[in-house]
């Protein structure tokens, strides 16, 4: 079995072994947003046994991994640039707009004995209202600057200065997005229907839960594995 270090941090972790990152999912540990504590940390502010957490991650360390996980940080930046267009930002582009048309139906049909979908719908539609724009601010800002550094044998200059900066206000714009999507899980009493939930909530609860899935996975190749990558093209063509 590998050896868990304790002083490695969440994020690292699962970039260097994303079979963990299931690990992290079932135990409700940020890997994303807030893939920059510690395992150590992360147990602590969790209040789970460092003990049990590295057996468990060791377990899945051992196991053959599965081929839905690649490691991403063996691929050139403009691959993964590509792979989170054609991957998770086509699937917010399809999901998005259904997921909000199940929350209004759910607003609509179950507000008077469930208050607290009104705060869900709220909250889901400030959570679309920033992603989209943030989609398109990868795609037509950082994402071409990306492919540029790793491709150009002339060191760009970029009208927004070093890379780091629209890296940042991603970065930014991406721990807004996972608080929201803390606060829907809270909402929902962690995607548990209610006895009296329909269909369309049942349904709801699933989508919103696999977009939470779906998110942390994405946010993690950005800022555990991309971003990094992004800055160290920038500083090793800079010091020629």
């Amino acid at each position: 079995m590998s050896h868990v270090d304790q002083s490695t941090t969440v994020g690292g972790y699962v970039a260097e072994h994303p079979q963990a990152a299931r690990v992290f999912e079932e135990l409700e540990i940020d890997y994303c947003c807030g893939g920059d504590q510690t395992i150590h940390q992360a147990c602590t502010d969790h209040r789970i046994s460092v003990d049990d957490l590295v057996a468990r991650l060791e377990e899945a360390n051992a196991n053959s991994p599965d081929e839905s996980f690649k490691d991403w940080t063996q691929v050139a930046a403009t691959e993964l640039c590509d792979h989170i267009e054609q991957t998770h930002h086509a699937f917010l582009r399809k999901e998005l707009p259904r997921l909000s048309e199940l929350v209004d139906q759910v607003a609509q049909a179950h507000s008077d004995r469930h208050p607290e979908v009104l705060e869900l719908q709220s909250v889901f539609g400030e959570l679309r209202a920033e992603l989209e724009p943030h989609m398109l601010k990868e795609e037509q800002i950082l994402f071409p600057a990306i492919r540029h550094l790793e491709q150009s044998a002339i060191y760009p200059q970029f009208s927004f200065g070093t890379v780091a900066n629209p890296i940042r206000v991603m970065e930014q714009e991406h721990d807004a997005a996972g608080s929201a999507l803390k606060r829907i899980r809270e909402l929902t009493h962690d995607f548990r229907p209610p006895t009296d939930a329909c269909r369309t909530w049942e349904v709801m609860l699933e989508g919103l839960r696999e977009l939470e899935r779906d998110m942390h996975q994405h946010v993690h190749k950005e800022n555990n594995i991309l971003f990094p990558n992004a800055q160290r093209l920038e500083a090793s063509g800079n010091s020629y």
